[in-house]
């Protein structure tokens, strides 16, 4: 990496912070048998995540990202430590939600249905169940929605009432498995908005897997870097675009800021570096 890209992007210095992390990874590895050779798709990672976090995540395809998202939800049969809360993370549980690339809805259920099913899963009274989708509602805009079915409402909101029935599970931590990819342009923008203004009211840790830097420079505090051949980490830097939700919402003045196209044509150099494309 070039002085100049880490004068301009600052490391985290290997994620060390005051803070205590909703989520560690310690010296993992995912290891594939083939005829009994063993295939390494993530190797030595160590990565600390904390709940006011938006972390993207870059890197070219194969690279290993949807396997480390595998593995923070407890998809996949890792070696090493991952903890949730300081707690061993192995298999799904409510305290990590996923957002797919296609939403998850159940197609026959109400909107609002969707968004309380894992409440009432827990057998929990209607009016805390209502309380809660309420609340939900106004965070994803879609209050006007909740009697309509998933194919009464646009592709958009259908992954807004996904996000929404995620987080009614109240997870530490939500990751994103590219859910913008099938979206086109001025929707996948409008969702990177609401997706900000989301982050903002839920105070969780939200991990993001884009292809896309411009993204991922516009709607992330922290961008992480894969290198294949294993999966590793080749970079985790504070996003120096940061601000206030409020502010970090107007796009264009991002664009606009003399620093932004350098910084994107910096990252791909990088990634392209360090891939050999």
């Amino acid at each position: 990496m070039s002085n100049e890209f880490e004068g301009r992007l600052n490391g985290y210095s290997g994620g060390v912070r005051d803070a205590v992390p909703s989520v560690e990874l310690r010296n993992v590895r995912l290891v594939y048998r083939n005829s009994g050779k063993p295939a390494y798709i993530l190797q030595d990672i160590n990565l600390s995540l904390y709940s006011d976090d938006f972390v993207c995540v870059l890197g070219p395809s194969g690279c290993g990202k949807t396997s480390l998202l595998n593995v923070l939800a407890g998809y996949g049969a890792a070696e090493g430590d991952v903890l949730v809360e300081g707690k061993q993370h192995n298999k799904p549980n409510p305290d990590v939600g996923v957002v797919f690339q296609q939403p998850n809805l159940f197609p026959w259920l109400s909107v609002e249905k969707n968004i309380e099913f894992s409440l009432s899963l827990k057998r929990m009274p209607a009016a805390e169940r209502k309380k809660i989708s309420d609340k939900l509602f106004r965070m994803v805009d879609l209050e006007h929605a909740r009697k309509l079915l998933p194919h009464q409402i646009s592709g958009g909101m259908k992954q807004r009432a996904a996000i929404a029935m995620t987080l009614a599970s109240d997870s530490k931590i939500v990751l994103f498995d590219e859910p913008f990819s099938g979206l086109d342009a001025l929707t996948r923008e409008a969702m990177q908005k609401h997706l900000l203004t989301i982050w903002k009211s839920a105070k969780k840790c939200f991990f993001f897997i884009t292809h896309d830097v411009e993204e991922a420079l516009l709607i992330s505090n922290r961008i992480i870097i894969m290198h294949g051949g294993p999966g590793r980490i080749a970079g985790d830097f504070i996003n120096p675009f940061r601000t206030p939700v409020e502010e970090f919402n107007n796009f264009n003045e991002v664009r606009s800021s003399k620093d932004f196209i350098p910084l994107r044509a910096m990252l791909i150099d990088y990634i392209q570096g360090i891939t050999g494309l």
